[in-house]
């Protein structure tokens, strides 16, 4: 199943993409880190080299790379963008998270 964007956070990821004038192989590389109160951490960032460890697939016009070693960790996860009045911002919801903490940037599985 993988990883997959919202239809939200693909407009948002490619008006970010077209604002910084990122090169046109641009992907938006997802991963997790060591890390955070309840264990590990998200990691959502722009590069420009994949490699064979990386599942790359086409999301509503944006390229996603996600190394294969992070399938336990965000299977089924679907980035969304939530634009509300006391945040705004990538939210992850991933089916895997089994704790995590008060402020939502770290999670355990």
């Amino acid at each position: 199943m993988g990883v997959t964007l919202s239809e939200k956070a693909a407009v948002e990821v490619k008006k970010i993409v077209t604002e910084q004038n990122l090169p046109e192989e641009t992907v938006l590389r997802i991963g997790v880190q060591g890390g955070g109160c309840s264990g590990f951490s998200y990691s959502l960032n722009f590069d420009t080299a994949v490699s064979e460890r990386d599942r790359v697939i086409d999301v509503h016009g944006v390229k996603l790379a996600v190394d294969k070693k992070f399938d336990p960790y965000l299977d089924g996860t679907v980035v969304d963008f939530y634009d509300g009045l006391e945040k705004r911002g990538f939210v992850f919801n991933n089916p895997n998270v089994v704790k995590s903490c008060g402020c939502g940037s770290s999670f355990q599985v």
